[in-house]
C-alpha cells in the first residue's frame, strides 16, 4: 500500500488504475473502465487534490446482487483542503464517499446510485414497525449504521453539485458541516433521506431535486412515512437557506426537530432556517414539520399531504406567504407562542389552521419543566381561504389576534434567477407513491402492482411504467388471467389454480423489458388459541374464553370458545385492537399456534417478525428462539421440502402487537432496516 502512495506522489503524469485501498497523494486522472473494489476503500489525503474519475465506475457489488449486500465504503477523504472529487459513478457501496474534517471541498457531477439499503417488511396491507427509522441520536456516527452515498462529518466550506443519488437508502449526509452549499443535485427515490443535516448550520440547499424519499406508505391502507424525509435537519442545525427546491412526495417533505438537547434542557433549537419557494407537497405525513424551534416558513407550495405545516412547540416562526392546498390541515400547532400567520392561501384544506395545547405533556420530557409551553400569542391575517370545512380551529390558546397588519416578507437571498425545479413526477398525488420490498418505485421501469388487497381473489393487478404497449410472456399456477396485451396503465384479473397452493407467478413484457408479480404463500392452516396471562412463568394461563367469559366476539379468529381453526396466515399488526379481536387486553396476552405445511422441491426459510417475543418449533424441535422481549425484529430459520409440523407461540407485553409467520423461498437473511424502531 505504501508502494501505492509512492508511485502516486512520484510519477503524476498519465490516468492510474485504481486498486483497493490505494492512498492518493495529490491529483490524478482515473482510467475510466468499471473498478469492482471491495474491501479497503480507497483514500484521499492531503491538500489542493483532485481526483477526475472520468466517468470511471466503482462497484462494491455484483449489480444484480441485493441492495442489503453491500458492506464497504468506496472513498474516504481524510481531513485535508481543497479536495475535488469529479465525475465518478459509485455503486454498491454501504458508504459511497466519506469525508471527515475537510476544508474546501468540491464533489460534483457524479453518480452515487444504487448503494446499499434493507429490505422492507411492511406490506401494502399494513406496516411492518421493523421499517421504522431513527436519526435522533449522531453524537458516535449512529447514521453510520444506515449508510450514505455521501456522508459529510466536520467538513467547513464544500459545494455539492450536479450529483445523483437515486435507489439507495440515504442521499447526503451532514454532521457538523458548516458552510456547504448544495445546489443542482437529484437526490430521489431513496427509502430514508434525501439530504440529512445533523448539528449543521449555514448551508445552502438550493435548487435541488429531493422527491420521493420515502417509505411507510400504501394508498389508500396506510400513511406513516416512518420517519423518511426528502430533508432532514436534527439537533440544533441552524441558518440554513432552504430554497426553491422540489421536496415532494417524501415522508415528510421537511422534517426538522430541535434536538435531544433542546428536548432535555428546553433551550437552543433547530433555529433561524429560512425555507422559501420549496415544493413540499404529497408528504405521506407533513409537508413542514418543524418542532420546538423558531424558524420563517415562506412562499413554500404544501398540497396534498396530512399537514402542510406541523409546527409543534413552535415559537416566533413566521409561516407566510404559502399555497395549502388539499390538506387534512393546512396549519398545525399546538402549543405554540408568538407564531405569525400571513398571507397564506389556504385552497380546500379540510381545516385551513388548528392551533391547542393538551392538557398533559409527556412526563419524561424536560422541555417542559424549562420552558413555558402555553399556547398563546399569535397573529393571524391576510389569508385567503377557499372551500375549507373548517377554517379555524382553535382550543386552549390565549392572544390570537386576527386583525394585525403585516406586511409580505422582503426576498430572500437567492441565486441568479433560478426557478424551482418541477420534475414530472412531482406533480402527482400521492398515489403515484408505490414503495415495495426495496423501497419507493421510480417510474423509469414497468411494474405490476396490486390495485387493492393483495389477499383478493381474483387479484387485480396494474401495469405500471413509462408509456407503451405490453404482451404477455409466461403464466404458472395461473388459471385465468383477463388480458393477454395491451397498453401500460390497464388493469389486469389474475385467478390462481385452485391447486396451486399459493404458488404462481405472471411475466410480461414491455418495450424490451420482462417484469412479473408471483406469490409464494404455501397452505397452512393455523389452529390458534390466545391467553391472557398474569404471571410471567406462565405465559398461557388463562384461555380467552375463561378470562373474559362475558366477551363477545365479532370475528372467528378470538373466540372465546375452541382454538381458531382453519386460519390462513398468521399476521397480527395493531396498537389498539382491531375488530374482532377486543376480547384481548393492550397488554400480557399470548397465544398458541399449529399448522402442518408441504413444500416442494426446493430451499426455504421460516421467517418471523415479531414484537414481543415468539417462539418457532418445527417437527417438535425449536428452531428461533426468541423469547426475551424485544423491538420489532426479524428472525429465520431453515426448512427443508416435504412435509412438516409447524407450532408456534407468541407473547405481548406492552405497546405494539406484530406477529408474522411466512415461508419464503430461498436462504436469504435481511435483517430489515437498522433500529432502533
Amino acid at each position: 500500500m505504501l508502494l501505492i502512495m509512492v508511485v502516486l506522489a512520484q510519477v503524476p503524469h498519465g490516468p492510474i488504475e485504481l486498486q483497493p485501498g490505494m492512498i492518493i497523494t495529490q491529483s490524478v486522472r482515473v482510467v475510466p473502465k468499471t473498478y469492482r473494489l471491495a474491501g479497503a476503500p480507497i483514500i484521499v489525503r492531503g491538500d489542493n487534490i483532485t481526483v477526475d474519475f472520468g466517468g470511471a465506475t466503482l462497484e462494491g457489488t455484483d449489480p444484480q446482487a441485493d441492495p442489503d449486500q453491500a458492506r464497504d465504503t468506496a472513498i474516504v477523504i481524510d481531513g485535508g483542503s481543497n479536495i475535488r472529487i469529479v465525475t465518478a459513478n459509485i455503486h454498491g457501496y454501504k458508504v459511497g464517499i466519506l469525508a471527515r474534517g475537510t476544508r474546501q471541498l468540491t464533489l460534483r457531477n457524479s453518480d452515487l446510485s444504487d448503494n446499499w439499503k434493507p429490505r422492507l417488511f411492511s406490506l401494502v396491507e399494513h406496516e411492518s414497525l421493523v421499517d421504522w427509522l431513527s436519526f435522533h441520536h449522531n453524537e458516535k456516527d449512529e447514521w453510520l449504521r444506515f449508510g450514505a452515498a455521501i456522508y459529510l462529518q466536520d467538513v467547513k466550506g464544500a459545494e455539492v453539485r450536479n450529483n445523483v443519488v437515486i435507489g439507495g437508502l440515504n442521499g447526503l449526509l451532514l454532521v457538523r458541516s458548516n458552510g456547504v452549499t448544495i445546489r443542482d443535485n437529484n437526490f430521489s427515490f431513496n427509502s430514508g433521506l434525501g439530504i440529512g443535516l445533523y448539528r449543521s448550520s449555514d448551508d445552502t440547499i438550493i435548487h435541488n431535486e429531493v422527491d420521493y424519499n420515502v417509505r411507510g406508505y400504501s394508498h389508500r391502507f396506510f400513511t406513516r412515512g416512518q420517519d423518511s424525509a426528502d430533508l432532514l435537519l436534527f439537533e440544533q442545525s441552524s441558518r440554513n437557506v432552504v430554497a426553491l427546491n422540489s421536496l415532494t412526495h417524501g415522508g415528510d417533505g421537511v422534517f426538522l426537530w430541535a434536538g435531544q438537547t433542546t428536548m432535555d434542557s428546553g433551550t437552543g433549537g433547530a433555529n433561524d432556517n429560512l425555507f422559501y419557494g420549496n415544493d413540499v407537497s404529497y408528504a405521506t405525513a407533513n409537508g413542514v414539520e418543524a418542532t420546538f424551534s423558531r424558524n420563517e416558513i415562506i412562499a413554500n407550495r404544501a398540497w396534498g399531504s396530512e399537514y402542510g405545516v406541523w409546527g409543534g412547540y413552535s415559537y416566533q416562526t413566521e409561516i407566510v406567504g404559502n399555497d395549502f392546498r388539499g390538506n387534512r390541515t393546512g396549519v398545525a400547532i399546538e402549543h405554540g407562542q408568538d407564531n405569525v400567520i400571513a398571507n397564506n392561501r389556504f385552497d380546500r384544506d379540510s381545516t385551513a389552521i388548528r392551533l391547542w395545547a393538551d392538557s398533559i405533556e409527556p412526563s419524561d420530557w424536560g422541555y417542559p419543566k424549562h420552558h413555558d409551553t402555553r399556547s398563546r400569542n399569535y397573529r393571524i391575517s391576510g389569508n385567503d381561504f377557499s372551500g375549507n370545512r373548517t377554517i379555524l380551529n382553535v382550543r386552549n390558546t390565549t392572544g390570537v389576534d386576527t386583525v394585525a397588519a403585516i406586511s409580505r416578507p422582503l426576498a430572500p437571498p437567492v441565486v441568479g434567477n433560478l426557478r424551482r425545479p418541477s420534475p414530472p413526477l412531482a406533480q402527482r398525488d400521492r398515489s403515484a407513491i408505490i414503495v415495495d420490498e426495496w423501497g419507493p418505485y421510480g417510474w423509469e421501469t414497468p411494474k405490476l402492482w396490486p390495485v387493492d388487497s393483495t389477499r383478493a381473489i381474483p387479484l387485480h393487478l396494474v401495469t405500471l411504467g413509462p408509456p407503451g404497449t405490453w404482451r404477455l410472456r409466461s403464466l404458472r399456477g395461473v388459471a385465468t388471467l383477463s388480458l393477454a396485451a395491451g397498453r401500460i396503465g390497464d388493469t389486469i384479473a389474475v385467478m390462481p389454480k385452485r391447486d396451486s397452493t399459493g404458488d404462481w407467478e405472471l411475466t410480461l413484457e414491455s418495450r424490451g423489458t420482462r417484469f412479473s408479480y408471483s406469490r409464494f404463500e404455501p397452505k397452512i392452516d393455523w389452529e390458534v388459541r390466545f391467553f391472557i396471562w398474569s404471571d410471567s412463568s406462565n405465559f398461557f394461563e388463562k384461555p380467552v374464553s375463561s378470562a373474559d367469559p362475558g366477551a363477545t366476539p365479532r370475528g372467528d379468529s378470538v373466540p372465546p370458545g375452541p382454538p381458531a381453526r382453519g386460519q390462513p396466515r398468521l399476521d397480527y399488526m395493531w396498537y389498539r385492537a382491531p375488530r374482532g379481536f377486543r376480547a384481548l387486553p393492550q397488554a400480557h396476552w399470548s397465544l398458541q399456534a399449529s399448522g402442518s405445511v408441504t413444500l416442494p422441491v426446493g430451499t426455504y426459510s421460516i421467517r418471523t417478525i415479531s414484537d414481543d417475543a415468539v417462539r418457532v418449533w418445527l417437527d417438535n424441535v425449536m428452531v428461533i428462539d426468541a423469547w426475551t422481549p424485544h423491538e420489532s425484529q426479524v428472525d429465520y430459520a431453515p426448512i427443508t421440502a416435504g412435509e412438516h409440523k409447524l407450532r408456534v407461540e407468541y407473547r405481548q407485553v406492552d405497546g405494539w402487537v406484530e406477529l408474522r409467520v411466512d415461508i419464503i423461498r430461498g436462504s436469504s437473511r435481511s435483517p430489515g432496516s437498522p433500529g432502533p424502531h
